[in-house]
């Protein structure tokens, strides 16, 4: 009897999963709307995991995002969640700040320090959407400078009012505004 009742529990557990493995079910919050994991829930995930992996770098880095998001709810103001604009923009202020740190380490011979603080970029960088090439970049801002009907490097605030804008969360502006400068400077 209990051989024949573990046969059908198997049996029963088998096509429950594959079920579940054909059907894709969404996940659905109070409002039954489809709901997509925000940043500030992955980094939550990815601190959890960082615990029981004993990795301590990277649970310094998520730390440090994780408050920056807390940090960013609790202003005077601010909305209960953060849109995925806003978690994108305070991922990339952090990135900034390691890396100018980096730099800033480097030119005063304290590589370990610049090491540390690189590798906390890279962690951060995960979060980030994909970075334009410099190839893309320049062949985008000639469509800006087409569009703006920009002539040389004067009309430089020009394009850059566009550009900013345009490449928001794609791109650093340091690199868009050193091509606008080489581009410009070309015509």
């Amino acid at each position: 009897m209990k051989l024949q009742n573990k046969k059908y529990l198997c049996e029963a557990f088998s096509s429950l999963s594959d079920f579940f493995l054909r059907v894709k079910i969404p996940i659905f919050n109070q409002n039954f709307k489809t709901r997509i994991m925000s940043l500030f829930e992955t980094i939550n995930n990815d601190i959890k995991a960082a615990m029981l992996a004993r990795e301590k770098e990277k649970l310094e880095a998520l730390r440090a995002v994780k408050a920056a998001f807390l940090l960013a709810k609790s202003e005077k103001g601010a909305a209960d969640e953060l849109s995925s604009d806003t978690e994108i923009k305070i991922v990339q202020k952090l990135v900034k700040q390691r890396k100018e740190a980096a730099d800033i380490y480097k030119a005063n011979s304290r590589m370990e320090l610049h090491d540390k603080e690189m590798m906390e970029a890279a962690f951060l960088e995960i979060y980030l959407p994909q970075q334009l090439t410099e190839e893309d970049i320049v062949a985008q801002l000639k469509t800006i400078i087409a569009q703006v009907g920009a002539t040389g490097p004067q009309d430089m605030g020009k394009v850059m009012g566009l550009a900013t804008k345009h490449f928001a969360g794609k791109a650093e502006g340091k690199l868009v505004s050193q091509k606008v400068k080489e581009v410009l400077a070309s015509l």
